[in-house]
């Protein structure tokens, strides 16, 4: 027997929007190089260019200003490459960004990592003084950081700590992949010089992307050689992929509102959760977060065990970030708010999108009776 599914890890991942489907399909019929002057290039040049202006108006910038990419991970990476003398980031930044900002630091970057509270919140007086001694010592400095985590949904302060960045002649970055299509951004009020999106969550296809320029910033190109993205990044463009980028990011464009109803639905799956299990808790449940968004830890129960429980239920979550290749390891964003390891490992992730329904909450908290109460009576026989 099937057994029907439901899905909860937007965060991970969206949905292919129909949209995004139909604009997909109808490119591939468009073959040519959009980088060719006759006909079928300029058919396919269109399709880019139409893209562009969509993801432009996503977050508030120009199209000039946006470079696509493959991924989120590319746009951050090509901007921790460049030349820095210093890197400043959270110590929740996403994998894609603290990696590169360590790669850095093997290359002789100054790199420093700025904690959070217990809420995941960065300290923004330590953020204050690491920018102003950075600038003080001069040089070319980075600060890097993301408007929402990824797995806790917990969202930083970013306008106040971007807009003191700059007056003080520090580059800002800002990883907003799990914000865009979510929120409305605009690129010249938020005062980043550089912003990173991702295409898949949003209902686009995966390995698209964008990298976002402010007009004027400083950008040494990571992929050199054909003229492509105005000679910012090199290759033949993914057109199907763009198209579909683009017609994703017009239909997110228009739902910013159902999707912060979607904190209705969260706030009534956490009430059942810990109502049903008291020694359940909620993190970053008393500051903003991304309406989407719910970290539940279950204390002694390990959340592969939960993960396992739930799909087997029919209802995909998660255990934290989905960029491991399957595995269910230590989560750094936990650890750095504090959490003791064995708390940190019994944590899993909910995370809702568009196509959910007040039905497929009551059938998680159904399950959860289920699938909590099961690991509970392992964890004490074991």
């Amino acid at each position: 027997m099937t057994v029907s599914r439901t899905y909860l890890d937007f965060n991970a991942t969206a949905p292919l929007r129909e949209e995004a489907k139909v604009a997909v399909i109808a490119a591939l019929e468009d073959f040519g190089n959009p980088s060719s002057v006759h006909v079928e290039g300029r058919r396919a040049r269109s399709l880019v260019d139409a893209a562009r202006r969509d993801v432009a108006a996503l977050v508030g910038a120009v199209p000039g200003e946006v470079v696509f990419t493959a991924s989120g991970t590319e746009g951050a990476g090509a901007v921790l490459a460049m030349d820095w003398d210093t890197i400043i980031v959270s110590q929740v930044e996403h994998s894609a960004v603290l990696a590169a900002a360590r790669r850095a630091a093997d290359r002789g970057v100054q790199v420093i990592e700025v904690g959070v509270g217990p809420d995941g919140v960065i300290d923004a007086e330590a953020c204050a003084r690491v920018l102003e001694t950075a600038a003080a010592s001069g040089g070319r400095t980075l600060f890097a950081l993301q408007m929402a985590n990824n797995e806790t949904g917990v969202l930083q302060p970013c306008r106040v700590l971007f807009q003191m960045a700059r007056a003080q002649g520090v580059a800002v970055l800002c990883d907003a992949v799990q914000t865009a299509g979510r929120m409305p951004i605009n690129l010249a009020e938020f005062g980043a010089d550089y912003l990173v999106v991702s295409g898949h969550k949003i209902g686009a296809p995966k390995g698209t992307g964008a990298l976002v320029i402010r007009d004027g910033a400083r950008f040494v190109p990571l992929l050199t050689g054909g003229g492509q993205e105005q000679n910012r990044r090199a290759g033949t463009e993914n057109v199907a992929g763009i198209a579909g980028f683009g017609a994703a990011a017009r239909a997110a464009s228009e739902d910013f509102a159902a999707f912060e109803q979607l904190s209705a639905l969260r706030d009534r799956l956490e009430e059942g959760v810990t109502a049903q299990t008291p020694n359940a808790s909620v993190i970053g449940q008393n500051v903003d977060r991304l309406a989407n968004t719910s970290t539940v830890v279950l204390p002694g129960c390990r959340a592969e065990t939960l993960v396992i429980g739930f799909d087997l239920a029919g209802i995909a979550v998660s255990s934290g970030a989905a960029c491991s290749s399957g595995k269910v390891g230590r989560s750094h964003v936990l650890e750095a708010m504090g959490l003791e390891p064995e708390t940190a490992q019994s944590a899993i992730r909910i995370s809702l999108g568009w196509t959910n329904t007040a039905e497929d909450v009551e059938r998680f908290l159904i399950a959860w009776a289920d699938v909590a109460g099961r690991a509970s009576v392992a964890r004490r026989v074991a």
